[in-house]
């Protein structure tokens, strides 16, 4: 796994959530992660107190397997990407601890205000593709 180019890898992470073609979508996901893997969310402070105050104690969000993955993906595309509100960038500041990547990447309107940052920490498997992956977002 000492082959991998950690830029490159966030780079094409961060593209999947602005790709407009459902199909290459599918396959760079299917590229990413692994068979099994889980894209753990902490959602804003907002909603985790709104589920804290519906009774819930853990307020994390998971989506597991390649089916709910292109599913989340697709969702926060449908959302943000395609009505022309914003894109996601990286903040190329991708760092690797032997299989740990983090990141920060940014959600930009079209006139480049940053309206969101999230942090991410991949974990990933033996053959470099994304085993977990936590995101946080910090704003």
């Amino acid at each position: 796994m000492s082959d991998i180019d950690t830029q490159e890898l966030t780079d094409r992470y961060v593209s999947v959530w602005n790709e407009p073609d459902a199909t290459v979508r599918r396959d760079t996901i299917r590229e990413l992660w692994a068979d099994d893997a889980a894209h753990v969310l902490q959602p804003p402070q907002d909603i985790r107190q709104a589920a804290e105050g519906l009774g819930f104690a853990a307020s994390t969000l998971e989506a597991r397997g390649h089916a709910a993955l292109e599913y989340r993906v697709t969702r926060a595309h449908e959302e943000f990407v395609a009505p022309g509100a914003f894109t996601f960038r990286s903040r190329h500041n991708a760092d690797r601890l032997h299989d740990i990547v983090k990141f920060n990447w940014e959600m930009v309107s079209p006139d480049g205000e940053v309206a969101g940052v999230g942090l991410e920490i991949l974990v990933l498997d033996r053959d470099g593709r994304i085993r977990t992956d936590y995101q946080f977002i910090e704003g």
